[in-house]
């Protein structure tokens, strides 16, 4: 099996090179593509038929949620990741709901290669404290 196949959307580029930066000394990811917006990320995984996409729920277009609806209709195939600022037991529970995991971008240093492995692995991630309901974590990229 090759390496898996990662498409990373968020709608800040500045994040997109820090996940870039912690997936690039693994020999067993690669990224080929990002995208901006969720309706970009719908078409760009019926085109490019990632194994993840690694995916944020605030976004231009349509959120993340609708966007991993859609993805799931266009590539059954492709698993989804949500990494978010957010700590809130509804995105956790939505998530759950999807199939997806989740990683808070706080943490994506330490949890997102074990969270990548372990939605590859079919299995479910989801490490953080709850915070206030609504409440964007404090280092919000």
């Amino acid at each position: 099996m090759g390496p898996v196949r990662i498409l990373i959307v968020d709608d800040f580029e500045s994040w997109r090179r820090t996940i870039r930066s912690i997936l690039v000394d693994d020999s067993d990811l690669e990224v080929i593509g990002e995208s901006s917006d969720g309706l970009d990320a719908v078409r760009k995984s019926g085109e490019l038929r990632p194994d993840l996409v690694l995916l944020d729920i605030q976004l231009p277009g349509v959120n993340g949620f609708v966007a991993a609806q859609r993805i799931a209709k266009i590539s059954p195939g492709t698993k989804i990741l949500f990494v978010t600022s957010y700590r809130c037991l509804e995105f956790m529970q939505e998530a759950l709901g999807i199939g997806a995991g989740l990683v808070v971008k706080a943490e994506a240093g330490q949890d997102l290669l074990p969270a990548i492995r372990a939605i590859i692995r079919n299995e479910p991630f989801l490490r953080f404290k709850i915070l206030d309901e609504n409440s964007p974590d404090s280092d919000d990229m």
